[in-house]
């Protein structure tokens, strides 16, 4: 596993904070407007802009949300055409180094409001606390992660799931040195090609 992910995040190249930089300036925003914005912290947004972290699927999807543009302005994901996935058929990919892993899993239709990944979590990767549209669903498929909604500490382990409203603020860790594999399931467009995935 660690050598699919060193390769994915080696392959990851795309100057992600210059992106979002760069869009910024050309809006006319400070940290401050786009933190206020997107609901995420003034501190988180300028880690990124400095390349100290990476988003989360969900929080640059806020972030293009603030910056008045579509998530695929940033990344280049997989299109969801097909009603089935084959495990030796995925693209994973990674928003850069040492960010999470994602493999496609939904697809799209009129009326569709499912979206699903299989994400790899790496070693004690911590994703930013969070809240949003919508609901999520995770199922532990190996590892284990740590998952805090609103104070209430919830340890998943294989085969662990968890249902719970978007809209709590939420955070998750992998506190293992192991690699956190989950299906995580939610009803906000964070892949771009649904009405909210665009700004």
């Amino acid at each position: 596993m660690g050598g699919l992910v060193d390769q994915i995040n080696a392959a990851a190249t795309t100057p992600l904070t210059d992106r979002l930089r760069s869009r910024r300036k050309e809006l006319k925003l400070t940290l401050k407007d786009v933190a206020e914005k997107s609901g995420l912290s003034f501190s988180f947004i300028s880690q990124i802009e400095r390349g100290l972290t990476m988003p989360s699927l969900t929080s640059l999807l806020a972030l293009a949300r603030a910056l008045d543009t579509s998530i695929n302005q940033f990344l280049e994901q997989p299109t969801g055409g097909a009603a089935d996935t084959r495990h030796n058929r995925r693209v994973p990919y990674a928003l850069g180094p040492n960010s999470a892993m994602y493999e496609r899993l939904s697809s799209k239709f009129p009326g569709s409001v499912l979206n699903s990944a299989l994400i790899t979590e790496p070693p004690g990767r911590r994703t930013e606390p969070m809240s949003h549209e919508g609901e999520e669903f995770i199922f532990m498929v190996e590892g284990a992660l740590t998952v805090e909604i609103e104070g209430a500490v919830y340890l998943l382990e294989q085969g662990d799931s968890l249902h719970f409203a978007s809209s709590r603020t939420h955070t998750t860790w992998n506190h293992t040195d192991r690699p956190a594999i989950m299906l995580h399931t939610c009803t906000m467009e964070y892949f771009g090609d649904g009405p909210s995935g665009v700004g």
